[in-house]
């Protein structure tokens, strides 16, 4: 039960201050010579190894293992003696058996230093961080690059530091990995690994640059997922332009149930200037500011501490469509659906109708927010400053998530107008 299909012998099992001691003698056929592989005929000694194995619930388990050491009868050999190793269960050197060192291999391997190190205590695995990263070893290169080369960046540190993934994309495995994503670099790999046909890459021009020069005989190809992902982006952009045709065609369609007598006209009423559509004013005039004088995408990034991304954006972007995006990023309170009826109440009843009443209404219809919020939106119908009522159209995210999503996975009222 403790070592199946191992060749080894369990003479005892003791607890000691909570530790589970397994006392074990080898059974298995004399080993060969680790230097000229020939097999031993005679016994030198014995000695015992003291080995931590995987844990048994939680409980620390110890073995301890009597092994043999043969002499090397081949006299050409230079080694004279060698030790038996116990496959599945020890190996030269280690103080740890061959299934916990899997264990702590592929912890390490899944979360790397110190968060595999406190995994392991909780497990009561005795492994430090130094440990765990000494288990990871670097996979050979081959001399030649495959046939089909994958080319990716990826981060170190998101934003600070990038490096290069190379992969074989026949065999869907990892080649190699490049300290950074520079053409030199990239190129210098592509000299000393020949062989590559077809490089498939994203458009970054660094890698442009080296495939031109390393590999000029290369077929160049833009993976699936870069062009889905390029797709995507373009029909995310192509929704926030037609926004307002949405918002136009669902306001036309909506048709506000009126409780009580036909309602009057609203004061007419402003948008107002809220601090998320300032901060967006104020941003594009800064980031514009600075382009003027010829500023790099990295030097506005750092002055004004945003992500680069948001700074191409701002560039690329007419302001009318950043506002458009930022008013429909106004996170929708507890009372939104609820603002059609107080509207079409207040304005059949002029106004007449106590705001403790129209409270109770509402609550009776799932409203579940303070009495608080209520007044202040009365206070604003009546002072003509409250914001007209939005039609509620999906995100230009959900609706790109639409268009791209296949029809085999999309739901019947999705795939409906498609």
């Amino acid at each position: 039960m403790l070592f199946p299909g191992i060749d080894v012998r369990v003479e005892g099992v003791y607890d000691s201050s909570g530790i589970l001691v397994v006392e074990a003698v080898s059974t298995a056929r004399p080993g060969r010579c680790p230097n000229c592989r020939k097999q031993a005929r005679r016994v030198h000694s014995t000695y015992q190894r003291t080995l931590d194995e995987r844990p048994l619930g939680s409980r620390r388990v110890i073995v301890r293992l009597r092994v043999r050491r043969y002499f090397c009868d081949r006299k050409s050999c230079s080694r004279t003696t060698f030790v038996e190793q116990v496959p599945g269960l020890s190996t030269r050197y280690r103080r740890s058996s061959t299934g916990l060192v899997g264990w702590l291999r592929s912890i390490a391997i899944e979360l790397g230093g110190r968060p595999a190190a406190r995994l392991c205590r909780r497990l009561r695995l005795t492994a430090g961080r130094t440990r765990l990263l000494r288990l990871l070893t670097a996979p050979a290169v081959p001399d030649r690059a495959p046939r089909v080369l994958g080319v990716d960046e990826f981060a170190f540190r998101k934003g600070c530091t990038y490096g290069t993934l190379l992969v074989d994309v026949e065999a869907g495995r990892v080649v190699d990995v490049l300290p950074d994503r520079t053409s030199e670099t990239f190129a210098t790999w592509l000299t000393e690994h020949p062989g590559v046909e077809i490089i498939c890459r994203d458009r970054a021009t660094a890698y442009t640059e080296a495939v031109k020069e390393a590999a000029p005989n290369a077929l160049e190809v833009a993976d699936r997922w870069h062009l889905l992902q390029n797709l995507f982006a373009a029909v995310e952009k192509t929704c926030h332009q037609r926004r307002d045709c949405l918002r136009k065609r669902a306001e036309g369609e909506t048709v506000t149930e009126v409780p009580e007598a036909a309602p009057m006209l609203l004061p007419p009423a402003e948008l107002p200037r809220t601090q998320i559509l300032e901060r967006t004013r104020h941003r594009y005039e800064d980031i514009h500011r600075l382009l003027e004088k010829r500023w790099t995408i990295s030097a506005i990034a750092r002055r004004l501490n945003l992500d680069r991304k948001t700074v191409r954006r701002f560039r690329d972007t007419d302001l009318d469509e950043l506002l458009a995006s930022a008013r429909d990023r106004r996170p929708n309170g507890v009372l939104e659906p609820f603002k059609a009826y107080l509207n079409a109440r207040f304005t059949g009843t002029q106004g007449q109708v106590s705001g403790t009443r129209l409270f109770l209404e509402i609550q009776a219809r799932g409203y579940r927010g303070s009495r608080q919020v209520v007044r202040k939106h009365l206070a604003a119908l009546r002072a003509g400053t409250a914001e007209p009522i939005r039609a509620d159209i999906p995100s230009p995210r959900k609706i790109t998530s639409w268009i791209m999503r296949p029809r085999d996975t999309a739901r019947p009222g999705q795939v409906r107008g498609r």
